[in-house]
């Protein structure tokens, strides 16, 4: 068993960290906002660090999930940062979705310090947090994987090495590309099949088991067809993830189109005051356009 901080509660970060305790490792946690911490602590054991720094002290992992790059800067750097306080030959794994850029940038100032960095951005949402079934697309050297592998396996039902520093975050882009025009696809079926008289959940259990048929179609479609959309993934982190994949694909030269225009899609759901609202409601907006 090890010795694990966890920096960042969310979500996705509160179960990650409860199912690292329950399968018996030593768990420091940090959060922004203590009180979500103290609740955690509370609930599950373990100790509490009010600071990055703090809880990453003599740990000898430490995980992150926070929300975007400047929230990974800010617990990995800095006197308060964990690397501060992360000893030689310690790793660290990064469980947030963020850019490839900032992702070398760490591994880079980790790799000075003498400290292990592994990218490990996870898909299958809230559900699969607490589930402990995420998958997790992984980037570093193999032998820091190997390492990291066996305590993420607390929470992953599938875990593997894509390539080198970096390449998680990029098998994360791909994952929300396909998302997003997975999405858009199956909102547009169902908007069709109402304006077309039919009864959404016929429809969908004859196509579902067809060509037709996505983990989106079987988890969304209820809520969706049932105008429920304050669960599941938020439409505001939905945005931040595909600029990352848009601007990536400027960099690396790949087209885009679809999701280019999706994220517009989102866009227009920010504005209908949904940016908390989950992904899934852009079946929303093709309804608002009709109203």
């Amino acid at each position: 068993m090890a010795k694990v901080a966890f920096l960042g509660l969310g979500v996705m970060g509160y179960p990650m960290a409860g199912h690292l305790k329950s399968a018996g490792h030593d768990v420091t946690v940090y959060n922004r906002t203590t009180a979500r911490a103290e609740d955690w602590v509370s609930q599950h054991g373990g100790a509490l660090g009010k600071t990055p720094s703090e809880a990453a002290a003599s740990a000898e992992m430490v995980m992150a999930c926070v929300g975007n790059d400047d929230d990974l800067r800010s617990v990995c750097l800095g006197e308060d940062g964990a690397f501060a306080a992360m000893a030689e030959g310690t790793l660290f794994v990064d469980h947030t979705t963020v850019s490839a850029a900032v992702t070398r940038e760490l591994h880079d100032k980790a790799s000075e310090k003498g400290i292990g960095f592994v990218d490990a951005p996870v898909s299958g949402g809230q559900a699969g947090a607490e589930n402990g079934q995420l998958s997790i697309m992984c980037g570093g050297s193999e032998g820091n994987y190997v390492q990291a592998e066996a305590v993420i396996g607390a929470y992953a039902k599938l875990c593997r090495r894509i390539g080198e520093s970096g390449a998680g975050q990029m098998t994360k882009m791909c994952n929300q590309i396909a998302i997003a025009g997975l999405v858009q696809g199956l909102s547009e079926a169902l908007h069709f099949a109402q304006k077309a008289g039919l009864d959404g959940r016929s429809v969908v259990e004859v196509i579902s088991q067809g060509a037709a048929g996505s983990w989106q179609m079987a988890n969304r479609y209820e809520t969706m067809l049932d105008d429920k959309w304050d669960h599941g993934f938020a439409v505001d982190w939905m945005r931040k993830d595909l600029g990352i994949c848009l601007s990536t694909a400027d960099e690396n030269g790949a087209s885009l189109p679809v999701t280019a225009l999706v994220d517009q899609f989102y866009k227009d759901v920010q504005k209908l005051g949904g940016g908390r609202w989950d992904t899934s409601s852009l079946l929303k907006r093709l309804q608002a356009i009709d109203s």
